[in-house]
């Protein structure tokens, strides 16, 4: 007679042998070995750049090599402290991104000995860096950022207002100079604001979804919900708009809209948002001169050739961008400072493309594209509102900022002014940036904790 089998808990039953759950690997080995590639990629261009100019090997490779290495090793033992379960990609990525603007403006300063700009990069770099520590090390939960949401968005409307004090550059008034010293007070107030809509649409979002009038098939909310949120966007809209600062406006235009969007779940909200942005720029592009400016020579960047005056901006950027080619023209190599004073900032990307060719330009679009991808993997793994919609937020800034600078240099869009993330000149640019990375290793380490316990093997 055989032995009864019994249902499922009963005294006869066998149990299956359990496999043993394991937590999700930190991969902590491999951003290190990430980070030696990116560090030794960095050293490699600069080195390029020194051999193609004169024949010889830059004599500052080793310091600035080793400056990087510090830096990177240091960034990685705080996520290996503080976060090891975060994202192996994130860090490694901006450290690459990082590395490859520094030689791109050392390369152009060999161009413009009395302009150097590379020295004063490395600096804005180390302090971006040194920021990516602190809030890794101090920021343990980044929940804890719900909290000061309307504090967020008074300081993001107070840096946005400050610069209508000071002189305007190169018409718009975006920057605070104090002799010397000048920072970029938008490029914080993106990150505040992103944090305040995250906030804001995580408590409201259910009566923004579910509440108030339907108009055909677009469910608007009650104002009494979305006229605080409608408010302060419209608000840091319109002071941007006074101070010119139009790449910044749309910047914060595409951040409102997505965040809308995923916390409504909506699409019909996308469409509104095209359909407004585009009615604004008509009228901005109609009666604002400088603005007007730059729309006529989007439409003809060559006009100034034709008329005798030799290219303009664009149309040098897009000689750039045909001189390399596919395979371009090696590190050092290009003629992309003849597009002039933005040659380092705006116009980077030109010497990236003319340089590297297309085959180096689509690596480094690939390089964002895994930026942004990993950070809205990390919201997407969360449970809870508030981080789902800042690590969205955080993401698409990064997206947005490389479309609208890519498009402007490429003639697909008018030129904005704004600046490459990690590659253009621009301390509070790059602080910024390392700032974003920094909050989503936070957010990817929280999300990763909560994944299931996986058998061996499993993981990603």
């Amino acid at each position: 007679m055989t032995a009864p089998t019994g249902t499922p808990g009963s005294p006869g039953t066998k149990a299956p042998p359990s496999v043993p759950a394991v937590r999700v690997p930190g991969r902590r080995g491999t951003e290190l070995a990430l980070l030696v590639l990116a560090v030794l990629l960095s050293v490699y261009g600069y080195c390029a750049v020194g051999l193609a100019r004169s024949d010889a090997v830059p004599p500052g490779a080793a310091g600035y090599g080793a400056g990087l290495g510090v830096l990177a090793l240091l960034a990685h033992i705080a996520v290996r402290l503080r976060a090891p379960y975060a994202d192996p990609l994130l860090l490694p990525i901006g450290v690459l991104l990082n590395g490859l603007g520094l030689v791109l403006i050392y390369r152009l300063d060999l161009e413009t000995p009395r302009d150097e700009a590379a020295p004063t990069q490395l600096v804005w770099s180390t302090i971006g860096v040194a920021l990516f520590i602190v809030f890794v090390m101090l920021l343990r939960d980044h929940r804890v950022l719900q909290r000061y949401a309307y504090l967020s968005v008074a300081a993001a409307l107070a840096l946005m207002i400050l610069p209508g004090f000071f002189p305007a550059v190169n018409g718009a008034r975006i920057w605070i100079r104090i002799g010397e010293f000048s920072i970029q007070p938008g490029e914080f107030a993106k990150v505040l604001l992103a944090i305040f809509f995250a906030s804001y649409l995580a408590a409201n979002g259910h009566a923004l979804t579910h509440t108030g009038r339907r108009i055909w098939k677009l469910q608007l909310p009650t104002m009494r919900v979305f006229a605080p949120i409608l408010a302060i966007w419209l608000l840091s809209v319109g002071v941007l708009i006074l101070e010119t600062d139009l790449g910044t406006s749309l910047l914060f235009f595409g951040l409102f809209i997505v965040m809308l969007y995923v916390a409504t779940g909506r699409a019909s909200w996308i469409a509104i948002g095209l359909l407004l942005a585009a009615a604004g720029a008509f009228v901005v592009a109609s009666f604002e001169p400088h603005v007007h400016g730059r729309v006529e020579i989007w439409l003809h960047p060559f006009a100034s050739i034709a008329a005798g005056d030799g290219p303009g901006q664009l149309a040098q950027s897009l000689f750039a961008f045909a001189a390399g080619g596919m395979l371009g023209t090696g590190l050092g190599l290009g003629h992309s400072i003849l597009i002039g004073f933005a040659a380092k900032s705006d116009f980077i990307l030109a010497t990236a493309g003319e340089e590297l060719g297309l085959v180096g330009l689509t690596a480094i679009y690939l390089l964002y594209a895994l930026l942004v991808e990993r950070g809205l993997r990390a919201g997407l793994e969360l449970r809870e509102p508030f981080g789902r919609l800042l690590a969205t937020g955080l993401a698409s800034i990064v997206a947005l900022q490389v479309f609208v600078i890519a498009g402007g240099v490429t003639g697909l869009i008018p030129l904005t002014g704004m600046a490459m993330p990690f590659l253009a000149q621009g301390g509070s640019s790059v602080v910024t940036n390392w700032v974003i990375v920094a909050i989503l290793v936070r957010i990817s380490d929280s999300a990763r904790r909560a994944l299931p316990a996986v058998g061996p093997g499993a993981g990603r």
